[in-house]
């Protein structure tokens, strides 16, 4: 089998691959611009609410490891081209559906069909490029998530102006077909590591990689820091700013893109920096932590003084949580390239647990707390400091583990 030049896999792999992720990242947030457009027009609570954007965190997470299985053995053209059209099913539901039991619905489809968007370009990268560039091409695809979140803020509040929410969610599942097409047409294809091998050599893989002490290192930290930070970004965020704060909901979509525009940002650093980094000697777990440090100073501040500097607070807390990506590189460089596709999937398991229960369980402790007498002000800074302790354990734990190694 030929090898493709670096310019043909530039437009044959990572191009359709970003278009995916681009994509799954503007799905996983744009309920925080159209959330309070379903609830007004659907009385939904914050805890409806909560459970109808989490939907697609449940879906996306449950798919994780039987995906990790699928991506190792029939590749990612076929696994990503596939689950995409279940993408493209879930947005039509979604448009089409006047009841919160028909909107969850399309959401969890949507969440299983976008489900292999950034685990089946890790794969691709695994298959054709050398491990030193995996950080940044991690970097680059990441990156065109960031647009996606840019997508989801201003510009969708702005297209929600002319179009309604059904008919801009029936754009997407088009779009969502095409990019699925060109997938399947023009992206490349190598031969399969385990196309041999059994459900019962597989599931063994899956259980090599949870019986790691390396992959129990970061797995708490990607459900209470990125997963915390999903939850935040994709709903309360904008439910933060608007109590608290009272912006309205141009002012909140404005602060939401300054906020994607620095999660971009950080992708882009990765990018640009990590190969670079790495050939310097500094250790990317170094970038990683340092980078999460900043991030619970940051969320501290947030919630202990909402409207102090909130334009700068919020999009260096976007900045932050960007890199907390790096830890799919530093989980996967301990398992063989055969295991790649599953030790992603793994994390990423523990990453969308944490994105669904905690944003979720944000919306179920503030209308709990509301309901025994609390202020939603107060109700909403209890939910914050309850994730900032988790993710103070979840370092302590990431510290304490090292020294176990």
């Amino acid at each position: 089998m030929s090898i493709p030049d670096p310019r043909s896999l530039l437009y044959r792999l990572f191009l359709p691959f970003a278009a995916g992720y681009f994509l799954s990242y503007l799905y996983r947030t744009a309920n925080a611009v159209i959330g309070p457009v379903l609830a007004r027009e659907l009385g939904l609570a914050d805890n409806a609410l909560g459970l109808l954007t989490s939907t697609y965190f449940l879906a996306f997470g449950a798919a994780q490891l039987p995906l990790g299985m699928l991506l190792d053995r029939f590749g990612p053209r076929r696994v990503e081209a596939g689950l995409l059209l279940i993408a493209a099913t879930g947005a039509a539901v979604f448009a089409l559906s006047e009841s919160l039991g028909g909107l969850a619905i399309g959401r969890a489809l949507i969440g299983l069909g976008v489900s292999a968007c950034l685990m089946a370009s890790f794969k691709a990268f695994a298959q054709w490029f050398p491990p030193e560039r995996q950080a940044s091409l991690t970097g680059w695809v990441m990156a065109s998530g960031g647009l996606g979140a840019l997508a989801a803020s201003k510009p969708l509040e702005i297209a929600l102006g002319f179009a309604s929410w059904q008919a801009i969610a029936m754009a997407l599942a088009a779009v969502t077909l095409a990019v699925a097409a060109v997938i399947w047409i023009v992206s490349p294809d190598k031969e399969i590591e385990e196309k041999g091998a059994g459900f019962a050599a597989q599931l063994a893989g899956v259980k090599a990689i949870f019986s790691s002490r390396h992959f129990w290192r970061y797995a708490p930290m990607g459900f209470w820091f990125t997963g915390g930070f999903m939850a935040v970004q994709g709903l309360w965020a904008s439910r933060w700013m608007s109590v608290l704060e009272g912006m309205d909901g141009a002012a909140i979509a404005v602060r939401l893109t300054l906020m994607s525009g620095a999660m971009l940002g950080g992708f882009l650093f990765m990018g640009f920096f990590a190969t670079a980094l790495v050939h310097r000697g500094i250790k990317l777990e170094r970038v990683y932590l340092g980078a999460m440090i900043c991030a619970i100073g940051i969320l501290a501040v947030i919630s202990l003084q909402p409207n102090w500097a909130g334009n700068l607070m919020w999009p260096v807390l976007g900045f932050c949580f960007s890199l907390s990506n790096v830890a799919y590189s530093l989980v996967a460089q301990a398992f063989p390239p055969t295991l790649s596709g599953r030790a992603n999937t793994a994390l990423n398991l523990l990453v969308f647990a944490g994105a669904f229960g905690l944003q979720w369980g944000i919306g179920g402790l503030v209308d709990g707390l509301q309901a025994g007498g609390w202020t939603t002000v107060a109700a909403f800074r209890v939910a914050f400091f309850t994730l900032l302790a988790g993710q103070l354990v979840a370092l302590g734990w990431m510290f304490f583990s090292r020294r176990q190694v």
